[in-house]
Protein backbone atom coordinates (compact mmCIF):
# COMPACT_ATOMS: atom_id res chain seq x y z
CA UNK A 1 0.00 0.00 0.00
CA UNK A 2 1.11 3.30 -0.37
CA UNK A 3 2.23 6.26 2.16
CA UNK A 4 -0.66 8.12 2.32
CA UNK A 5 0.86 11.77 3.21
CA UNK A 6 3.77 11.75 0.73
CA UNK A 7 1.51 11.45 -2.36
CA UNK A 8 -1.53 13.49 -1.22
CA UNK A 9 1.05 16.42 -1.35
CA UNK A 10 2.25 16.05 -4.97
CA UNK A 11 -0.63 16.73 -7.96
CA UNK A 12 -0.94 14.49 -10.49
CA UNK A 13 0.53 16.58 -12.94
CA UNK A 14 4.08 15.89 -11.36
CA UNK A 15 3.19 12.10 -11.79
CA UNK A 16 3.00 12.96 -15.76
CA UNK A 17 5.85 15.35 -15.58
CA UNK A 18 7.86 12.43 -14.07
CA UNK A 19 6.73 9.77 -16.45
CA UNK A 20 8.02 12.01 -19.27
CA UNK A 21 11.16 12.37 -17.61
CA UNK A 22 11.61 8.75 -17.33
CA UNK A 23 10.71 7.80 -21.17
CA UNK A 24 13.34 10.42 -21.96
CA UNK A 25 16.40 8.86 -20.57
CA UNK A 26 14.80 5.80 -21.60
CA UNK A 27 14.56 6.33 -25.07
CA UNK A 28 18.55 8.61 -24.79
CA UNK A 29 19.62 5.29 -23.61
CA UNK A 30 18.89 3.28 -26.45
CA UNK A 31 16.11 0.94 -24.15
CA UNK A 32 14.01 1.56 -26.72
CA UNK A 33 15.86 0.32 -29.85
CA UNK A 34 14.82 -2.97 -31.78
CA UNK A 35 16.81 -6.41 -31.51
CA UNK A 36 16.13 -7.77 -34.69
CA UNK A 37 18.49 -10.70 -34.48
CA UNK A 38 17.26 -11.61 -31.00
CA UNK A 39 13.52 -12.15 -32.47
CA UNK A 40 14.42 -13.34 -35.82
CA UNK A 41 16.24 -16.37 -33.76
CA UNK A 42 13.92 -16.94 -31.81
CA UNK A 43 11.15 -16.91 -34.11
CA UNK A 44 13.34 -19.54 -36.40
CA UNK A 45 14.37 -21.40 -32.90
CA UNK A 46 10.59 -22.18 -31.46
CA UNK A 47 8.80 -22.31 -34.92
CA UNK A 48 11.52 -24.74 -36.14
CA UNK A 49 11.08 -26.58 -32.95
CA UNK A 50 7.74 -26.94 -32.94
CA UNK A 51 7.56 -28.36 -36.64
CA UNK A 52 10.67 -30.67 -35.42
CA UNK A 53 8.12 -31.82 -32.93
CA UNK A 54 5.60 -32.83 -35.05
CA UNK A 55 7.83 -34.55 -37.55
CA UNK A 56 9.13 -36.54 -34.60
CA UNK A 57 5.47 -37.75 -33.44
CA UNK A 58 4.56 -38.94 -37.35
CA UNK A 59 8.12 -40.67 -36.98
CA UNK A 60 7.59 -42.54 -32.97
CA UNK A 61 4.07 -43.50 -33.68
CA UNK A 62 2.13 -45.85 -31.15
CA UNK A 63 4.02 -45.54 -27.67
CA UNK A 64 3.14 -43.32 -24.82
CA UNK A 65 6.13 -41.96 -24.61
CA UNK A 66 4.49 -39.55 -26.96
CA UNK A 67 3.61 -37.40 -24.06
CA UNK A 68 6.82 -36.49 -23.58
CA UNK A 69 6.36 -34.83 -26.79
CA UNK A 70 3.00 -33.40 -26.23
CA UNK A 71 4.76 -31.78 -23.44
CA UNK A 72 7.29 -30.40 -25.41
CA UNK A 73 5.36 -29.16 -27.52
CA UNK A 74 3.04 -27.46 -25.47
CA UNK A 75 6.43 -25.53 -24.18
CA UNK A 76 7.30 -24.59 -27.66
CA UNK A 77 4.25 -23.61 -29.02
CA UNK A 78 3.78 -21.19 -25.56
CA UNK A 79 7.29 -19.62 -26.45
CA UNK A 80 5.48 -18.85 -29.75
CA UNK A 81 2.83 -17.29 -27.71
CA UNK A 82 5.04 -14.92 -25.97
CA UNK A 83 6.80 -14.32 -29.18
CA UNK A 84 2.73 -13.31 -30.60
CA UNK A 85 2.22 -10.95 -27.52
CA UNK A 86 5.72 -9.09 -28.26
CA UNK A 87 4.61 -8.32 -31.71
CA UNK A 88 1.46 -7.44 -30.72
CA UNK A 89 3.02 -5.02 -28.46
CA UNK A 90 4.65 -3.48 -31.61
CA UNK A 91 7.91 -4.80 -29.68
CA UNK A 92 9.80 -6.78 -32.86
CA UNK A 93 9.77 -4.64 -36.03
CA UNK A 94 9.59 -0.94 -37.05
CA UNK A 95 6.08 -1.27 -38.90
CA UNK A 96 2.75 -1.44 -37.41
CA UNK A 97 1.44 -3.69 -40.43
CA UNK A 98 4.89 -6.47 -40.31
CA UNK A 99 3.93 -6.61 -36.33
CA UNK A 100 0.31 -7.08 -36.62
CA UNK A 101 0.80 -9.69 -39.53
CA UNK A 102 3.85 -11.63 -37.71
CA UNK A 103 1.44 -11.23 -34.05
CA UNK A 104 -0.89 -12.70 -36.32
CA UNK A 105 0.95 -15.68 -38.04
CA UNK A 106 2.54 -16.90 -35.28
CA UNK A 107 -0.86 -17.18 -32.98
CA UNK A 108 -3.21 -18.54 -35.21
CA UNK A 109 -0.93 -20.55 -37.20
CA UNK A 110 1.25 -22.10 -34.51
CA UNK A 111 -0.69 -21.61 -31.39
CA UNK A 112 -4.20 -21.46 -32.56
CA UNK A 113 -4.78 -18.09 -31.03
CA UNK A 114 -7.17 -15.43 -32.10
CA UNK A 115 -4.92 -11.96 -32.81
CA UNK A 116 -7.65 -9.81 -33.25
CA UNK A 117 -9.41 -11.59 -29.56
CA UNK A 118 -6.08 -11.61 -27.94
CA UNK A 119 -5.04 -7.82 -29.17
CA UNK A 120 -8.99 -6.38 -27.43
CA UNK A 121 -8.60 -8.04 -24.75
CA UNK A 122 -4.86 -7.51 -23.71
CA UNK A 123 -5.09 -3.87 -24.86
CA UNK A 124 -7.76 -3.20 -22.07
CA UNK A 125 -5.94 -4.89 -20.06
CA UNK A 126 -3.04 -2.62 -20.12
CA UNK A 127 -5.15 0.55 -20.10
CA UNK A 128 -6.79 -0.15 -17.14
CA UNK A 129 -4.97 -2.65 -14.72
CA UNK A 130 -6.83 -4.35 -12.02
CA UNK A 131 -9.57 -2.18 -12.60
CA UNK A 132 -13.03 -3.17 -11.66
CA UNK A 133 -15.34 -3.11 -14.83
CA UNK A 134 -12.49 -2.01 -17.28
CA UNK A 135 -9.47 -4.89 -16.84
CA UNK A 136 -11.01 -8.06 -18.44
CA UNK A 137 -8.32 -9.78 -17.00
CA UNK A 138 -10.40 -9.31 -13.34
CA UNK A 139 -13.54 -10.11 -14.82
CA UNK A 140 -13.90 -14.01 -14.08
CA UNK A 141 -16.92 -16.34 -14.42
CA UNK A 142 -14.95 -18.46 -12.90
CA UNK A 143 -12.38 -16.86 -9.84
CA UNK A 144 -13.35 -14.15 -8.05
CA UNK A 145 -10.54 -11.07 -7.94
CA UNK A 146 -12.09 -8.12 -6.10
CA UNK A 147 -14.52 -7.81 -3.73
CA UNK A 148 -17.42 -6.49 -6.11
CA UNK A 149 -17.10 -10.13 -7.87
CA UNK A 150 -17.14 -11.77 -5.16
CA UNK A 151 -20.50 -10.01 -4.02
CA UNK A 152 -22.30 -11.53 -6.93
CA UNK A 153 -21.79 -15.02 -6.65
CA UNK A 154 -24.88 -16.47 -5.16
CA UNK A 155 -25.51 -20.21 -4.13
CA UNK A 156 -22.99 -23.37 -5.03
CA UNK A 157 -20.78 -20.54 -6.59
CA UNK A 158 -20.81 -17.95 -3.75
CA UNK A 159 -19.94 -21.74 -1.68
CA UNK A 160 -16.94 -22.24 -3.85
CA UNK A 161 -15.36 -19.05 -3.90
CA UNK A 162 -14.17 -19.02 -0.68
CA UNK A 163 -11.60 -21.60 -1.02
CA UNK A 164 -10.60 -20.58 -4.33
CA UNK A 165 -7.23 -19.56 -4.21
CA UNK A 166 -6.24 -23.55 -3.57
CA UNK A 167 -7.69 -24.55 -6.90
CA UNK A 168 -6.29 -21.68 -8.84
CA UNK A 169 -2.86 -23.98 -9.77
CA UNK A 170 -5.31 -26.90 -10.53
CA UNK A 171 -7.47 -24.22 -13.05
CA UNK A 172 -4.02 -23.30 -14.93
CA UNK A 173 -4.15 -26.98 -17.09
CA UNK A 174 -7.75 -26.02 -18.75
CA UNK A 175 -6.40 -22.25 -19.70
CA UNK A 176 -5.16 -23.70 -22.99
CA UNK A 177 -8.57 -25.17 -23.30
CA UNK A 178 -10.28 -21.68 -22.03
CA UNK A 179 -7.71 -19.41 -24.48
CA UNK A 180 -8.70 -21.82 -27.98
CA UNK A 181 -12.03 -21.78 -26.73
CA UNK A 182 -12.46 -17.92 -26.64
CA UNK A 183 -10.30 -17.59 -29.79
CA UNK A 184 -13.41 -19.39 -31.68
CA UNK A 185 -15.72 -17.86 -30.27
CA UNK A 186 -14.46 -14.16 -31.39
CA UNK A 187 -13.57 -15.42 -34.26
CA UNK A 188 -17.10 -16.88 -35.47
CA UNK A 189 -19.07 -13.99 -33.39
CA UNK A 190 -16.68 -10.97 -35.53
CA UNK A 191 -17.24 -8.15 -33.60
CA UNK A 192 -14.24 -6.04 -34.38
CA UNK A 193 -12.04 -8.55 -35.32
CA UNK A 194 -10.12 -7.22 -38.58
CA UNK A 195 -9.23 -10.03 -41.43
CA UNK A 196 -11.38 -12.10 -39.84
CA UNK A 197 -11.99 -14.66 -42.49
CA UNK A 198 -8.41 -14.96 -42.14
CA UNK A 199 -7.96 -15.55 -38.75
CA UNK A 200 -10.88 -18.01 -39.62
CA UNK A 201 -8.80 -20.05 -41.87
CA UNK A 202 -6.16 -19.70 -39.57
CA UNK A 203 -7.88 -21.64 -36.90
CA UNK A 204 -9.35 -23.67 -38.58
CA UNK A 205 -6.58 -25.16 -40.46
CA UNK A 206 -4.14 -24.88 -37.05
CA UNK A 207 -6.61 -26.60 -34.80
CA UNK A 208 -8.53 -28.68 -37.25
CA UNK A 209 -5.70 -29.63 -38.92
CA UNK A 210 -3.77 -30.57 -35.73
CA UNK A 211 -6.17 -32.67 -34.59
CA UNK A 212 -6.63 -34.66 -37.79
CA UNK A 213 -2.91 -35.09 -37.89
CA UNK A 214 -2.34 -36.26 -34.03
CA UNK A 215 -5.91 -39.32 -34.71
CA UNK A 216 -4.14 -40.03 -37.76
CA UNK A 217 -0.64 -40.41 -36.39
CA UNK A 218 -1.95 -42.36 -32.99
CA UNK A 219 -4.03 -44.33 -31.79
CA UNK A 220 -7.21 -42.83 -30.24
CA UNK A 221 -6.60 -43.76 -26.31
CA UNK A 222 -2.68 -41.92 -27.19
CA UNK A 223 -4.08 -39.35 -29.16
CA UNK A 224 -6.58 -38.06 -26.44
CA UNK A 225 -4.20 -38.63 -24.13
CA UNK A 226 -1.61 -36.27 -26.16
CA UNK A 227 -4.17 -33.53 -27.19
CA UNK A 228 -4.72 -33.42 -23.35
CA UNK A 229 -0.96 -32.82 -22.11
CA UNK A 230 -0.09 -30.56 -25.00
CA UNK A 231 -2.93 -27.84 -24.73
CA UNK A 232 -2.71 -28.55 -20.61
CA UNK A 233 1.23 -27.96 -20.92
CA UNK A 234 0.65 -25.13 -23.19
CA UNK A 235 -2.22 -23.85 -20.69
CA UNK A 236 0.26 -23.69 -17.53
CA UNK A 237 2.93 -22.00 -19.20
CA UNK A 238 1.44 -18.93 -20.25
CA UNK A 239 -1.12 -19.06 -18.02
CA UNK A 240 1.75 -19.64 -14.98
CA UNK A 241 3.61 -16.45 -16.90
CA UNK A 242 0.72 -14.22 -16.94
CA UNK A 243 -1.07 -14.64 -13.42
CA UNK A 244 1.82 -13.82 -10.79
CA UNK A 245 2.47 -10.03 -12.55
CA UNK A 246 -1.28 -8.41 -11.29
CA UNK A 247 -2.79 -10.90 -8.68
CA UNK A 248 -2.85 -9.71 -5.27
CA UNK A 249 -1.29 -6.53 -6.33
CA UNK A 250 -4.33 -3.06 -5.25
CA UNK A 251 -7.26 -3.42 -7.24
CA UNK A 252 -8.78 0.10 -8.46
CA UNK A 253 -12.61 0.63 -8.19
CA UNK A 254 -14.63 1.86 -11.45
CA UNK A 255 -14.48 5.27 -10.35
CA UNK A 256 -10.82 5.97 -9.33
CA UNK A 257 -8.86 7.65 -11.87
CA UNK A 258 -4.65 7.37 -11.61
CA UNK A 259 -2.40 9.00 -13.63
CA UNK A 260 -0.76 6.93 -16.26
CA UNK A 261 2.74 6.29 -13.65
CA UNK A 262 1.31 4.81 -10.55
CA UNK A 263 -1.55 3.35 -12.56
CA UNK A 264 1.05 0.56 -14.05
CA UNK A 265 3.39 0.90 -11.44
CA UNK A 266 1.08 0.31 -8.20
CA UNK A 267 -0.93 -2.69 -10.21
CA UNK A 268 2.41 -4.47 -11.15
CA UNK A 269 4.62 -7.07 -9.45
CA UNK A 270 7.98 -7.74 -10.94
CA UNK A 271 9.17 -11.15 -10.49
CA UNK A 272 12.85 -11.88 -9.34
CA UNK A 273 14.74 -15.02 -10.88
CA UNK A 274 17.60 -16.30 -12.71
CA UNK A 275 17.54 -17.27 -16.72
CA UNK A 276 15.60 -20.63 -15.52
CA UNK A 277 12.49 -17.86 -14.42
CA UNK A 278 13.38 -15.65 -17.22
CA UNK A 279 13.12 -18.45 -20.20
CA UNK A 280 9.65 -19.75 -18.57
CA UNK A 281 8.40 -16.52 -18.28
CA UNK A 282 8.97 -14.94 -21.51
CA UNK A 283 10.19 -11.57 -20.36
CA UNK A 284 7.17 -11.28 -18.51
CA UNK A 285 8.97 -11.18 -15.11
CA UNK A 286 9.93 -7.54 -16.08
CA UNK A 287 6.14 -6.49 -15.85
CA UNK A 288 6.56 -3.21 -14.33
CA UNK A 289 8.98 -2.11 -17.27
CA UNK A 290 6.61 -4.00 -19.72
CA UNK A 291 3.42 -1.73 -18.60
CA UNK A 292 5.41 1.45 -18.96
CA UNK A 293 6.66 0.64 -21.95
CA UNK A 294 5.18 -1.81 -23.61
CA UNK A 295 6.93 -1.76 -26.71
CA UNK A 296 10.17 -2.00 -25.42
CA UNK A 297 12.12 -5.17 -26.56
CA UNK A 298 12.62 -8.72 -24.40
CA UNK A 299 16.42 -8.22 -24.15
CA UNK A 300 16.41 -4.68 -23.35
CA UNK A 301 14.17 -5.24 -20.09
CA UNK A 302 16.80 -6.04 -17.93
CA UNK A 303 18.35 -2.43 -18.07
CA UNK A 304 15.32 -1.09 -18.23
CA UNK A 305 14.55 -2.06 -14.78
CA UNK A 306 17.05 -0.40 -13.22
CA UNK A 307 16.09 2.76 -15.03
CA UNK A 308 12.90 2.19 -13.52
CA UNK A 309 14.10 1.26 -10.17
CA UNK A 310 16.30 3.99 -9.52
CA UNK A 311 13.56 6.44 -10.84
CA UNK A 312 10.80 4.95 -8.46
CA UNK A 313 13.28 5.08 -5.75
CA UNK A 314 13.96 9.16 -6.26
CA UNK A 315 10.51 9.82 -6.53
CA UNK A 316 8.76 7.54 -3.61
CA UNK A 317 7.02 5.05 -5.56
CA UNK A 318 6.77 1.77 -4.45
CA UNK A 319 7.78 -0.94 -6.70
CA UNK A 320 7.10 -4.37 -6.28
CA UNK A 321 9.10 -7.37 -6.67
CA UNK A 322 8.89 -11.42 -5.12
CA UNK A 323 10.15 -14.11 -6.09
CA UNK A 324 8.05 -16.52 -8.20
CA UNK A 325 6.94 -18.80 -5.06
CA UNK A 326 6.64 -15.94 -3.16
CA UNK A 327 3.96 -14.42 -5.58
CA UNK A 328 2.05 -17.67 -5.87
CA UNK A 329 1.85 -17.85 -2.32
CA UNK A 330 0.36 -14.45 -2.44
CA UNK A 331 -2.14 -15.44 -5.09
CA UNK A 332 -3.48 -18.25 -3.32
CA UNK A 333 -3.95 -15.83 0.17
CA UNK A 334 -5.00 -13.06 -1.58
CA UNK A 335 -7.99 -15.51 -3.62
CA UNK A 336 -9.06 -16.84 -0.45
CA UNK A 337 -9.00 -13.19 1.09
CA UNK A 338 -11.34 -12.07 -1.35
CA UNK A 339 -13.35 -14.84 -1.35
CA UNK A 340 -14.41 -14.91 2.34
CA UNK A 341 -15.07 -11.34 1.55
CA UNK A 342 -11.92 -9.88 3.38
CA UNK A 343 -12.65 -6.02 2.81
CA UNK A 344 -9.66 -4.78 5.15
CA UNK A 345 -7.23 -5.30 1.54
CA UNK A 346 -9.11 -2.61 -0.09
CA UNK A 347 -8.37 0.56 2.34
CA UNK A 348 -5.64 2.32 0.07
CA UNK A 349 -4.53 5.42 0.62
CA UNK A 350 -4.40 5.79 -3.45
CA UNK A 351 -8.08 4.62 -3.99
CA UNK A 352 -9.30 7.05 -1.00
CA UNK A 353 -7.83 10.00 -2.50
CA UNK A 354 -8.63 9.43 -6.19
CA UNK A 355 -11.83 8.08 -5.73
CA UNK A 356 -14.44 10.55 -7.59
Amino acid sequence: MIPGDAHRARPRSQYVAAYLDLSERVHAAGLMRRRYGFYWAMILLWSGATVAILVAVGMLADTWYQLLLAALLGLAMAQVAFLGHEAAHQEIFRTRGWNEWTARVLSGVFTGLSYGWWVDKHGRHHANPNKDGSDPDVDSSVLAFTPASTDRRTGIGAALIERQGYYFVPLLFLEGFHLHVASIRTAVAGRGVRHRWTEILFLTARLGGYLVFVFLALPPGIAFAFVGVQVSVFGVFLGGAFAPNHIGMPTVPKDVRLDFLRRQVHMSRGIRGGPLVHFLMGGLEYQVEHHLFPKAPRPNLPALRVAVLEHCARDGIPYTEATLPEAYATIIRYLNQVGTRRRDLYTCPLVREYRG
